[in-house]
């Protein structure tokens, strides 16, 4: 089976599916892209790993990732294969063993281990389409938010950047701590705003 090797473009809301996100692949040696409908949790477990946010106690795909490592295998890349009825099929290739799985979990793991994500020819010949302008070139992947960042009200003089900053950053960590991942990857997202800033 012909392979084509994607990576990840982005992630975003996806209006015809009531709450779920539609995630993109883009061909590595192309201009195609391959969007996937995701559930919310899964597109919130792979938008924190690749943004680098540590949740204190493991999510669903970090223990998979561990026990697949506890029993000495490695994953060593995924491939989304099928494409039957409009969904999608993947398999996890662990210890060249092929594991059938959804393409969010395939890639959920693959982003946890680093490794290549491919799709079959057959199926990016079928399902992939080239966008009409560059506008679309690579946006930030963002998680999932259910709204937009709320900002505080404030009374009297405006907190200075270093003030501000220490807020943010104790917002962030009771955040990470309630395990509302959400709410901190809005708080991450207003802090590197803010370290931007002049």
């Amino acid at each position: 089976m012909e392979r084509v090797p994607v990576d990840i473009l982005g992630l975003s809301t996806s209006p015809a599916s009531g709450g779920a996100f539609a995630l993109i692949l883009r061909e590595v040696n192309g201009n195609r892209r391959l969007p996937i409908i995701i559930g919310a949790a899964e597109a919130q477990s792979i938008a924190l790993e690749m943004e680098g946010i540590k949740p204190p106690r493991p999510l669903t795909h970090d223990l998979m990732k561990n026990i697949i490592t506890a029993f000495g295998a490695e994953l060593s890349d995924i491939i989304i294969d099928e494409l039957r009825d409009g969904t999608f099929y993947a398999k996890l290739n662990i210890d060249n063993q092929l594991i059938d799985s959804r393409p969010s979990d395939a890639i959920a793991l693959a982003v946890r281990y680093g490794v290549q994500i491919y799709v079959a020819s057959g199926v990016m010949d079928e399902a992939a389409f080239v966008p009409d302008d560059e506008e679309e070139e690579q946006q930030p992947l963002q998680p999932p938010q259910s709204g937009k960042p709320s900002k505080p009200k404030q009374q009297g003089p405006a907190p200075s950047k270093a003030q501000r900053l220490e807020q943010l950053r104790q917002q962030l960590q009771e955040a990470l701590e309630r395990e509302n991942y959400e709410k901190a990857a809005q708080l991450r997202d207003e802090i590197r705003k803010l370290e931007l800033r002049d």
